[in-house]
């Protein structure tokens, strides 16, 4: 899969800090040595805002970086600057999206837990146009056609050649939800069975009859990035959501998924219990 900018930049400011703190020197240390505030070189390593490529150059030649070091960051700042398909959309996107969509643009995989409603990236139109309209009440028809002409896109991901690989802990609740009415809920089961059956896709049912469980906090997606550091944590909020990237919440939430998939039905008795509840529609 391609890096993309918000992967590239993430990866930059990790490297950053590894070579400062292998030379031993302190933000203002570093700092001084190339002409940068510790501020500015704070948000580099925080992996936030626009970072200059001649400081990333002039930084590497500090911390003793190789030449392949250097070279291989300074491609990382500039290759940051690159856009996302949706700054080209004609109208703008909720900022509160506006994270979610460049991170999930640059996943390898991506694990949902999900309680409330099938994950966006499986969800039909009809079936997210219905959850849109019952979480935006303040919404006109215009607003809502365009968050889900969004969803839709997003979905693309999953036909790209190389597609991240999706692994869906469902509960049970969500399959039996009437959400958008019977023909609606008969048209998203059927649709997350064929997508069950696509190589990039895992899809698990956590049943009524497993009781408590490890996720009584809601529903939550670990992004993968193609490294273990570049991993973030998305929750579910009214009004957007938070994202957590801190090695001890990524913990916990990856622990958290691991007793999902053990806590699930398998994969195939899971596909049974999706079509069983089809069929009663």
């Amino acid at each position: 899969m391609a890096v993309g900018p918000t992967t590239r930049r993430r990866q930059l400011g990790a490297d950053l800090r590894r070579l400062r703190e292998r030379k031993g020197l302190t933000l203002e240390e570093a700092g001084a040595l190339v002409g940068v505030s510790k501020a500015t070189l704070s948000r580099y390593e925080k992996k936030e805002g626009a970072v200059k490529w001649p400081a990333v150059d002039a930084l590497c030649r500090e911390y003793g970086a190789s030449d392949q070091e250097r070279e291989t960051l300074v491609e990382l700042a500039k290759g940051a600057k690159i856009q996302g398909w949706w700054r080209s959309l004609a109208d703008p996107i909720p900022e509160s999206m506006n994270l979610m969509l460049t991170l999930e643009d640059e996943v390898v995989r991506e694990d949902h837990y999900a309680c409330m409603y099938v994950p966006g990236l499986l969800q039909t139109r009809a079936y997210a146009e219905a959850v849109h309209r019952a979480s935006e009440m303040r919404c006109t028809d215009q607003e809502i056609a365009h968050m889900v002409d969004i969803r839709m896109k997003r979905q693309e991901l999953l036909d790209r050649e190389e597609p991240p690989h999706i692994w869906a802990v469902i509960d049970e609740a969500v399959i039996r939800r009437m959400v958008g009415g019977r023909d609606v809920m008969r048209d998203q089961l059927s649709l997350l069975l064929t997508r069950a059956d696509e190589p990039q896709v895992t899809v698990q049912i956590l049943p009524f009859a497993a009781g408590a469980h490890a996720a009584a906090v809601g529903s939550f997606v670990i992004l993968g990035g193609p490294a273990p550091e570049l991993d973030v944590v998305y929750v579910d909020i009214i009004g957007g959501g938070l994202f957590m990237e801190k090695p001890q919440e990524l913990e916990r939430y990856k622990l958290a998924f691991e007793y999902l998939r053990a806590q699930a039905l398998d994969i195939h008795a899971s596909a049974a219990l999706l079509d069983r509840v089809c069929k009663e529609l």
